[in-house]
């Protein structure tokens, strides 16, 4: 399952459309997912942000063996997407 992570942007063919964090970590949990492209600002930064399923991924890599899924993020906050992919090269290390 391809999971986007988005509340404006068009989901694109063949992902499936998530709005919240929680709901993304729901589905990370299934061990489903493939493919995870992630947006930093969500609208409501008290229901959480991009960054937030990043740290969710790394401490279930680091303290439960998690696979994570192929990461990529399509934040248009560039300061947030430089902390997030800097999150993803270190969940790639933890995962080897």
């Amino acid at each position: 399952m391809k999971v986007f992570l988005d509340d404006e942007r068009p989901t694109p063919p063949g992902w499936v459309r998530v709005y919240w964090p929680a709901e993304a970590i729901r589905l990370l949990g299934s061990g489903e997912v493939t493919d995870l492209s992630l947006d930093h600002d969500l609208g409501d930064d008290a229901r959480g942000t991009g960054y937030d399923v990043i740290v969710w991924i790394e401490e279930a890599v680091a303290l439960r063996g998690f696979i994570p899924p192929k990461i990529s993020v399509h934040s248009a906050n560039a300061s947030a997407a430089q902390k997030m992919r800097a999150g993803i090269v270190s969940i790639e290390k933890l995962a080897l």
